[in-house]
């Protein structure tokens, strides 16, 4: 199935086995490649050397950084799509955890592990600078 055809659905076919196996492949494709390029990482650390020159080994050393950093982040989000897997299992995927509507469609293509809908998030997002400023 593809995204067109996901979004020409009508409502009513909302979470169907259908979209529920799109979504199942869409984050289990993303979590493959989090891990594939976790373990790229690893082995480029572990293969890293020496450079003679300090500049170029502190070049080489930032760019390590940068890599790690990365792949902290997409350890979270590796977090989140475990997550939404199991939501896919108990059934509560594609809707909002807070209100109980459906996120929408858009909204998971464009973030399969999302757990709000856009106007929970909007809610969530102006109450958190109210309280932090």
């Amino acid at each position: 199935m593809t995204e067109a055809e996901l979004l020409a659905m009508s409502p009513e076919d909302y979470m169907n086995a259908q979209q529920l196996a799109f979504f199942r492949g869409m984050l289990l494709d993303m979590k493959n490649a989090i891990l594939e390029r976790g373990e790229e990482t690893m082995q480029s650390l572990r293969e890293s050397e020496l450079l003679p020159d300090p500049a170029d080994q502190a070049t080489l050393e930032e760019e390590h950084v940068l890599e790690l950093r990365t792949r902290d982040r997409e350890r979270k989000l590796l977090k989140k799509i475990n997550e939404a897997l199991e939501r896919l299992d108990s059934g509560n995927y594609g809707y909002c955890e807070e209100t109980g509507e459906p996120i929408g469609l858009p909204r998971l293509l464009a973030r399969p592990a999302a757990t709000l809908s856009l106007e929970a998030q909007a809610y969530r997002e102006i109450q958190q600078r109210q309280f932090a400023g």
